[in-house]
């Protein structure tokens, strides 16, 4: 996706130890017209597959999520990092956060992932695949069919892809990063 890559490379930032900071569009303050679209582009991808449900997990992936549920007319539901006091009958795992350096649980409620669910999972970053692993999970517990795993930005370099594929899952990515090494950004063109 040009407009995408153009702009990491323009205004993404690399720091030592494989982080990609792209927080000035996409997930501190974001452009609106960016995430439609990506949301455009993975609607695009996802033509041919039967969806009637998106899913993320707070709080990167729910702008994006939120726009293609948007175009769609599809709920949209995001894994909670704390849960409410008002939540009962809830499904939960463990997800070991790369960028925070600490596990954390997530959950949703059983009311909004059910067995009658096909659904697709999209989020900001694919990196070594943790995030998937717990949606995956979640999916697994719920009896779910989980059709897709989308992502804006893809660290090839750290395996997350082969997490979800080795689980039979799809998955797409809208800019794939080979490398970071000496904090330069190479995009796969």
């Amino acid at each position: 996706m040009k407009t995408l890559i153009d702009r990491i490379k323009k205004e993404g930032k690399c720091y030592p130890g494989g982080i990609l900071k792209v927080d000035k569009f996409i997930n501190h303050q974001m452009d609106p017209n960016l995430m439609k679209q990506v949301a455009v582009e993975f609607i695009r991808r996802y033509a041919s597959t039967e969806i009637n449900k998106i899913i993320t997990i707070e709080a990167s992936g729910i702008a994006p999520a939120v726009m293609m549920g948007f175009l769609l007319d599809l709920p949209v539901v995001f894994a909670k990092k704390k849960k409410p006091s008002t939540m009962e009958g809830l499904l939960s795992t463990t997800v070991f956060s790369f960028t925070k350096q600490r596990e954390y649980n997530v959950i949703i409620s059983k009311e909004y992932l059910t067995a009658e669910d096909k659904v697709l999972f999209i989020d900001d970053f694919l990196a070594n695949g943790n995030a998937a692993k717990g949606i995956i999970d979640l999916c697994n517990q719920a009896g779910c069919e989980l059709v897709g795993m989308g992502f804006i930005i893809e660290k090839a370099f750290q395996h997350g892809r082969e997490v979800i594929e080795e689980a039979g899952v799809r998955c797409e990515s809208l800019a794939i990063i080979d490398s970071l090494d000496d904090c330069q950004i190479k995009i796969r063109e």
